[in-house]
């Protein structure tokens, strides 16, 4: 299944499981795609994660039930996957600016929430600049967090303004390492790599990375190792300061190059950010890249 039909197929399964409990994972593995990639591709291209969209799906199709006069209060916030009538109402009165008790009162109120329709029109696909090479596994060392996927735009960044702070500025700006995780932190390079990574206990979530190299020295308290496969790698190049460039090409990337990309697809739920020059990311010229691991697309 190609990454579109992929997408197309999660929002098909969605809605002929609306009244069901679904994990991303359910989706995901309806559509034979890592929770991962299917989470950020899908709220890249439609703005809403796979929560958002089944919740506001359900509270515009409890709606039109009120309306109806066919059911009550009581049993659309059952039916419609809350716990009780309070927790209904309080998130049917934000999403439609009143509370279930009115709906026929405000009628011409109702927020509209339709089924999506995944169209994409390829313009710079095949201008994203990027490179195929295959490389070894590899260890990397570094600061770990758990980021829940509709919010990586917002808390990676935050993230990373924390190791800036607390290790990168003090030790770029000519402070001797203190300790075992300074030492590790300049020796190692942390900081050259941002690495995403899928978890299979938590598909919600993700583990984000600021690492470097690792060289078998003792990990120290507070840092994680990881290895990354051998992979054949599509590495892609944004140029421009950060965060911007880079969410910038993350969007490039699902909104055009997978689409358009007829020979490769993606192989395993890994994504790196390589940061090079990190002392000068505010600038205009600043480059980076991003690194997704691709397999061959079976003919």
């Amino acid at each position: 299944m190609d990454w579109l039909s992929s997408l197309r197929g999660a929002i098909e399964y969605m809605e002929k499981h609306m009244l069901e409990p679904l994990s991303p994972a359910d989706i995901a593995r309806a559509v034979h795609m890592s929770p991962f990639y299917l989470q950020k591709g899908f709220q890249i291209i439609t703005g809403y994660s796979l929560g958002e969209y089944m919740r506001n799906r359900r509270l515009y199709l409890a709606a039109l039930e009120l309306l109806s006069g066919e059911v009550k209060v009581i049993d659309a916030a059952l039916r419609y996957g809350y716990q009780t009538p309070e927790s209904f109402s309080k998130a049917f009165t934000r999403f439609h600016g009143f509370p279930p008790s009115q709906v026929k009162k405000e009628c011409l109120a109702v927020r509209p929430f339709l089924p999506l329709k995944v169209k994409i029109s390829i313009q710079g696909g095949k201008d994203v600049d990027y490179f195929i090479e295959k490389m070894d596994a590899f260890q990397i060392l570094g600061f770990q967090r758990r980021i829940p996927m509709d919010r990586g735009y917002e808390l990676c960044p935050k993230f990373w303004d924390e190791i800036q702070r607390d290790y990168l500025a003090p030790l770029h700006s000519g402070r001797q390492p203190q300790g075992d995780l300074e030492r590790a932190v300049k020796e190692c390079c942390v900081g050259l790599f941002g690495v995403c990574i899928e978890e299979d206990d938590d598909p919600g979530a993700f583990t984000y990375m600021a690492a470097g190299h690792y060289d078998g020295r003792p990990v120290p308290e507070g840092m994680a190792v990881r290895e990354i496969p051998a992979a054949t790698w599509a590495k892609f190049r944004a140029q421009g300061p950060l965060p911007g460039s880079l969410q910038t090409l993350n969007s490039q990337i699902f909104q055009e190059w997978l689409p358009g990309n007829q020979q490769y697809e993606l192989a395993f739920p890994i994504n790196i950010e390589l940061y090079p020059e990190p002392d000068t990311e505010n600038s205009s010229d600043y480059e980076c890249y991003i690194w997704l691991p691709v397999k061959e697309k079976k003919l």
